[in-house]
């Protein structure tokens, strides 16, 4: 594909925006990038530099400012360490472990947005990994079962508990096969 600024270079930068429900995609070599500026504000050079760093690339997508007339008129302070969040923006780094409670409804948006979702799934080991796997659907099922019994579904936690019975049954299995 080549750069849609001068047709020459092969893109290397692929840019998409969303402004009012319209995505726009913009496909641009290394020098039409550096020129636009579009990547990170201020920081493209730093994309292209063979020194760039991933705190570097954070610091950018952290350090956006708002219009004045749009910024509240209170900032959240950190109690413990007193960083506030423009600091912590500009600098891409916390003061202490209080600075995670202090800053939470602004954090919840940015990990959405790194990561896709604010809640840690985690991995699950392959050696005892099947095992793990059963006993959380047992315990999900167990919780779902109390809520069935106390709402007096008792045709759908009855399910629920042959359900958890079955598993119950794969646990012994899966455990006599290690042995």
């Amino acid at each position: 594909m080549l750069c849609d600024e001068c047709q020459q270079e092969p893109a290397c930068v692929h840019i998409t925006k969303i402004i009012n429900q319209q995505k726009i995609e913009k496909h641009l070599c290394e020098q039409c990038a550096r020129k636009s500026g579009e990547i990170i504000g201020k920081g493209i050079s730093n994309i292209f530099n063979s020194k760039f760093s991933v705190h570097d690339f954070l610091k950018e997508m952290f350090d956006y400012t708002l219009p004045d007339d749009a910024k509240p008129a209170q900032e959240p302070v950190c109690l413990e360490c007193g960083l506030s969040y423009s600091e912590f923006s500009h600098s891409g780094k916390f003061g202490c472990s209080g600075c995670y409670q202090a800053f939470e409804g602004q954090l919840d948006p940015l990990i959405k947005r790194i990561h896709g979702t604010a809640a840690h799934t985690g991995k699950v080991p392959k050696r005892g990994g099947r095992r793990f796997g059963v006993e959380q659907q047992i315990k999900r099922l167990r919780h779902d079962l109390e809520l069935f019994v106390r709402r007096e579904e008792y045709e759908q936690a009855a399910k629920l508990r042959d359900e958890i019975r079955v598993l119950e049954k794969q646990l012994v299995e899966v455990d006599s096969s290690q042995d």
